[in-house]
């Protein structure tokens, strides 16, 4: 019901756009996030974003990641720059509503030279 996409391979330095598109069954979303796992790591929340386009950020990523939302196309996004090989991992979109939660199933970042 949430299908990302946009992960690959990056050198350091440079950037990619992930998308996470929520199907039509998926009604009245609040927040949507980005959240991300790196192995051997607990899944940590990478940014989130309010219907009304409120954001906050993982400290880690302020100032180099930048979250946004359609909420026409119920699509959320997240513009990654000055990527750094410590944002290695799989990254989930998150939707939620006021009676329940929705996982993408994450797409692989991998930054290195």
């Amino acid at each position: 019901q949430l299908q990302a996409s946009g992960g690959g391979l990056v050198q350091p330095g440079g950037s990619l756009r992930l998308s996470c598109a929520a199907s039509g069954s998926i009604f009245r979303i609040n927040d949507m996030g980005w959240y991300r796992q790196a192995p051997g790591k607990l899944r940590e929340v990478v940014a989130t974003i309010g219907s009304g386009g409120s954001a906050n950020y993982a400290e880690s990523v302020e100032g180099r990641f930048t979250i946004s939302r359609d909420n026409a196309k119920n699509t959320v996004y997240l513009q990654m720059n000055s990527l750094k090989p410590e944002d290695t991992a799989v990254y989930y979109c998150k939707a939620v509503t006021v009676a329940a939660f929705f996982w993408g199933q994450g797409t692989l970042v991998t930054v290195s030279s």
